[in-house]
């Protein structure tokens, strides 16, 4: 063989190689990234507003946002959920989930629940569990000023709804 076509077969080859290490080396670096899961929902009365918190687990603090809706729909089938209330907030975290990487729930609490403890918000309903977006849907007494935030260590979607 010529050194031309040793010089060609070693490039060939090295090129080879070196395309096997980098294939190897993907899967490494596309790991899934951590989505904070659903694990508790709680509220509580305080002066001035009902407080309603989703605990979640570890990862970055999701992005919250939340409407004022005419009826709460669930995601992702858009059948009504029917729940207590004469006007109703959808509040809805991005990124998390109500279950784990395997399907199994982090959060088994009920998924609809009376709040016969708060002046305003009557009802809470997991709404969605879908493609890393969690909704909640609160049914309340009067339309008032809401306020949706983030805590983080550990982190919380914090629901102020005023009385």
């Amino acid at each position: 063989m010529s050194r031309t076509k040793w010089r060609a077969l070693a490039a060939v080859t090295l090129l080879l190689t070196g395309s096997g290490i980098l294939a190897a080396a993907s899967p490494a670096q596309g790991a899934a990234p951590v989505i904070p899961t659903l694990t508790n929902i709680r509220t509580g009365l305080n002066t001035g507003f009902d407080r309603v918190v989703l605990d979640l687990g570890s990862g970055p603090a999701p992005t919250v946002s939340y409407q004022l809706v005419d009826e709460l729909t669930a995601d992702p089938s858009g059948e009504i959920v029917w729940l207590t209330g004469e006007y109703f907030i959808n509040v809805t975290a991005t990124p998390a989930a109500a279950h784990d990487l395997d399907g199994n729930l982090t959060y088994t609490g009920p998924q609809k629940f009376r709040t016969r403890n708060l002046h305003n918000v009557m009802a809470v309903a997991l709404t969605g569990d879908f493609e890393a977006h969690v909704s909640i849907g609160l049914g309340v007494r009067s339309r008032t000023a809401v306020n949706v935030f983030t805590l983080t260590a550990p982190n919380r979607v914090v629901i102020d709804v005023a009385h």
